[in-house]
């Protein structure tokens, strides 16, 4: 607007702000290219991590709090972890307000539960020299026990592969150095925190004695698949 002997006017066409061009024709959106970016691989999952991804993590440390705004609006919060290097997203805690789930958790069986335990326990063990590096031979064989009567050694070891090519492919908490061997990735403390240990540890033992009675199913380990990683 301008003023005129006291008098606002309305500004003409030529004296208006010229809006920040979109990104493309029609674009109304706020965040810079790059923060969309980290935004989209958020959502996308199942992490960020500053070392694989430095552009997106850049714009996500750059823009912080926007992409924390733009997350709420979607029913979701961010999980960063600034020294770690990793963000992640996961439903929020509405409390008593009814919220839509945003994003899926990923449905784990009890062997695939078992092996997640196992490598964090490889990583909390190990994290301090550095790098944690790991066998498949090596954790397969912390899982033996878990092996029931009714579960022959061809079949366990079938599934045993399933929940490591899940680690590798899906879950993203190991990283292939070659065909046996992985980097355990540091956001495994994150994803799965002590709580959830604990949770998961008493879940185990009541499976663990369901598998042992007389009347248990063959294949409990699979019927039994309800914990959740986001």
């Amino acid at each position: 607007m301008t003023e005129k002997d006291g008098i606002p006017e309305t500004a003409t066409p030529e004296e208006q702000p010229a809006a920040e061009p979109g990104a493309w024709p029609g674009d109304t959106g706020t965040l810079s290219i790059d923060a969309r970016r980290a935004l989209l691989k958020l959502i996308q999952g199942p992490y960020l991590s500053a070392a694989r991804a430095p552009g997106p993590w850049s714009a996500l440390l750059a823009d912080e709090s926007r992409i924390r705004s733009r997350l709420h609006d979607l029913f979701l919060d961010l999980v960063l972890d600034r020294d770690a290097g990793f963000a992640f997203v996961r439903n929020a805690a509405t409390g008593e307000q009814e919220a839509p789930v945003a994003v899926r958790s990923e449905q784990l069986t009890f062997i695939d539960t078992a092996m997640l335990l196992v490598l964090r326990q490889m990583l909390l063990s190990g994290e301090q020299d550095g790098r944690v590096i790991v066998g498949r031979d090596d954790v397969f064989e912390q899982l033996a026990p878990f092996r029931t009567a009714d579960r022959d050694e061809t079949d366990f070891a079938k599934r045993l592969n399933a929940s490591w090519l899940k680690m590798r492919n899906k879950l993203r908490v190991v990283h292939a150095l070659s065909d046996e061997r992985v980097e355990i990735s540091p956001v495994l403390r994150m994803l799965v925190d002590a709580d959830q240990v604990r949770t998961i540890a008493a879940e185990y033992e009541r499976i663990r004695a369901g598998e042992s009675a007389p009347s248990a199913q063959s294949g409990a380990d699979d019927e039994e698949a309800n914990d959740d990683v986001a």
